[in-house]
């Protein structure tokens, strides 16, 4: 009998504590600002340079960790219930953001390629090396990968545009854009592979959106299986275009939307003004922030969000948890400015998307900043937890948090 009820007394404890258990806010919510009726408390500090993250049925978290000498898959585990992890593992040494969880397998995105541990029930570490999906993927300039799984299973990933804004010398005053931009036969878009292949190159896969800078924050709707994207709108119109300082701040909007498969928003040759609402010739190709010429055909956003917030990381919320005013919408973590001077940086914030019928309704709030100043937290991630819960990874602080609505008995 013992034989029988050691390995569940093994298991059963942590998977019970952490479905039944909920721990207690931090005083301070860990250095957050909520919105009235919400709490945090920090699950992790001291951790790397955490990015985008994944929690698992049973609460553990994963997170990818950027690193100039290195970084890895981190591993998390809360064994007593409180809330805090007190086990923490290492899955290789390779520097990475994108991070998921599909079909029994821990998916992890370094620079150039996509890799996969089979990840066992009720294990916080894989056993077995990682194979290889996708290899040889394109780096340099916008080099961080990340992804999505669609409901039919295919695997999305970005591709990040090499430079700025395809001039023939990146980022130099008055250097007129490549035409054709050839960077977008491989890169600046969104590319579509079977997770069942091992070993794909980038030609294996479909490119499924383009057009798009650097579309970091990605994530499929539960419902209607859109995949949704927001992009990071490219810089400099003052200092290579000689712009004014607060057409600069303001300009580009950071686009919102839904990349269906042909879809083109318009990179280089175009970016959307948030003022006007419109998609305006690029200056490297003829435009003075007015004309449109040929963006009259390109795919605008559902969304523009102010220039350089950077957003990073993308998370629908179907769960009741949050209430209702926080169910059926997304959440997305914006890293911050920092091409807006002279004028104030912007952004460093989490922010909700309320969503109607499976399309946002084109309002946001802010739902998290940081006590400690406009610039004091930069998101870098935003995953669901099993119940309910938001966790928030920060690179820059190196913290992760989990957000809870106040308990109201």
């Amino acid at each position: 009998m013992s034989r029988l009820v050691l390995p569940a007394l093994i298991i059963i404890p942590h998977v019970f504590l952490q479905a039944q258990a909920r721990p207690a806010c931090d005083p301070d919510n860990g250095g957050l600002i909520l919105p009235d009726g919400y709490c945090a408390l920090l699950v992790g500090e001291r951790l790397g340079s955490v990015r985008h993250i994944v929690v698992a049925d049973n609460g553990d978290i994963y997170a990818g960790v950027r690193g100039r000498g290195g970084g890895g898959l981190l591993a998390l585990r809360d064994t007593d219930g409180d809330g805090r992890a007190d086990m923490t593992r290492t899955i290789g040494r390779a520097s990475g953001t994108g991070v998921a969880l599909h079909g029994g397998y821990l998916y992890f995105a370094p620079n150039d390629r996509i890799v996969r541990y089979r990840l066992e029930p009720g294990a916080l570490v894989p056993t077995d090396p990682p194979e290889t999906v996708v290899k040889r993927l394109p780096t340099g300039g916008h080099g961080a990968k990340t992804m999505a799984f669609g409901l039919d299973g295919a695997l999305f990933v970005d591709f990040g545009s090499r430079s700025n804004s395809c001039q023939a010398q990146d980022r130099s005053a008055r250097s007129p854009g490549r035409f054709p931009c050839t960077e977008l036969e491989d890169r600046a878009g969104i590319w579509r592979f079977d997770p069942s292949i091992l070993n794909q190159r980038p030609a294996d896969g479909t490119r499924w959106a383009t057009g798009l800078r650097n579309p970091m924050a990605l994530a499929v709707h539960p419902e209607t299986g859109q995949l949704f994207f927001a992009s990071h709108g490219r810089d400099q119109l003052s200092g290579s275009w000689g712009f004014t300082a607060e057409q600069n701040a303001e300009n580009p909007a950071e686009e919102f939307g839904v990349a269906a498969q042909g879809d083109d928003y318009g990179w280089p040759y175009c970016y959307h003004d948030p003022q006007t609402n419109t998609k305006v010739l690029a200056p490297e190709y003829g435009g003075n922030g007015a004309i449109v010429g040929r963006c009259a055909p390109m795919k605008d956003p559902l969304i523009g969000f102010p220039a350089h917030w950077a957003p990073m990381a993308l998370a629908f919320n179907t769960m009741s948890a949050l209430g209702p005013e926080y169910q059926g919408g997304a959440f997305l973590a914006f890293h911050g400015s920092w091409n807006r001077a002279p004028l104030p940086q912007e952004g460093f914030r989490v922010v909700y998307i309320p969503f109607a019928d499976g399309r946002p309704t084109g309002e946001y709030s802010t739902f998290a900043t940081g006590a400690g100043g406009r610039t004091s937290i930069r998101p870098s991630g935003v995953a669901m937890g099993p119940d309910g819960s938001l966790y928030i990874a920060a690179d820059r602080n190196r913290k992760i948090w989990r957000v809870m609505r106040e308990d109201r008995r």
